[in-house]
């Protein structure tokens, strides 16, 4: 299970929360909980690819933010034995006045490399992002196209042995995303797991070999891709009762 507190008061801007800030410091321990997870297990198997579809606030990036360690469960456990690589936020931690080059260094290391290996794969890094002499300038003359190509080819070079990924294949033109689809599709063959969040179906089809649905922060079906995907379209289209 996760739950976050929620306040209300966020969405009335700065000013009212300033006007009335003897009231909402004081109401603070009253806000509101939201339950994003609950009641959801399942088991990912070494070699797999499990992809996780469904609604927009369903609760998908949230799983993936649990098994990644970004948050903690509000009861229950997440178990996870192997090393995690994860495609959350291309980009996330990179500064905006270091070149490429600090940067490819800099998150490679955060994320469990040495400084040798970093360099041994600093290459390979470099061209699959495509980005030329772009990598000894700062970031801030990047485009946002050109920062998540190098986050993504950060991650995908790490030798990971769990992969997790969050709607982050839809990078750059469209070269480069059949590009990253050969790049899942040979972590596959070569038997890493991986966790897939998609609202793209022929994606989570193309590449996984189960699919997770979540709705309304539960899991309403786990099993087959097809079938689970087919799932996904009845409800989608109302042919479907809700969760109980």
């Amino acid at each position: 299970m996760k739950t976050y507190r929620v306040d209300d008061t966020a969405a009335l801007g700065l000013k009212y929360r300033l006007l009335h800030l003897r009231s909402h410091l004081r109401d603070r321990r009253s806000r509101r909980a939201f339950t994003a997870l609950d009641g959801v297990s399942f088991e990912v198997r070494r070699g797999e690819c499990l992809g996780v579809i469904g609604r927009n606030g369903s609760g998908k990036s949230t799983t993936l933010g649990l098994m990644a360690g970004v948050y903690r469960p509000t009861a229950g456990t997440v178990s996870v034995a192997g090393r995690v690589s994860p495609l959350l936020e291309l980009g996330a931690g990179f500064h905006p006045d270091l070149t490429g080059e600090e940067n490819l260094l800099l998150n490679g290391i955060l994320l469990g490399l040495t400084r040798d290996q970093v360099a041994a794969r600093r290459d390979a890094i470099v061209a699959f992002a495509e980005l030329g002499e772009f990598i000894g300038r700062p970031l801030r003359t990047y485009s946002s196209g050109m920062v998540a190509r190098l986050g993504f080819s950060v991650v995908v070079h790490l030798d990971p042995e769990i992969l997790l990924i969050d709607e982050v294949l839809a990078v750059g033109d469209e070269a480069f995303q059949a590009k990253c689809m050969r790049k899942m599709e040979s972590f596959r063959a070569a038997g890493t797991t991986m966790v897939f969040v998609s609202h793209s179906m022929t994606a989570v089809s193309a590449i996984c070999d189960r699919a997770a649905l979540l709705e309304g922060g539960r899991l309403v079906a786990i099993g087959p891709t097809a079938e689970v995907v087919a799932e996904y379209g009845r409800r989608v289209r109302g042919d479907a009762p809700p969760p109980p």
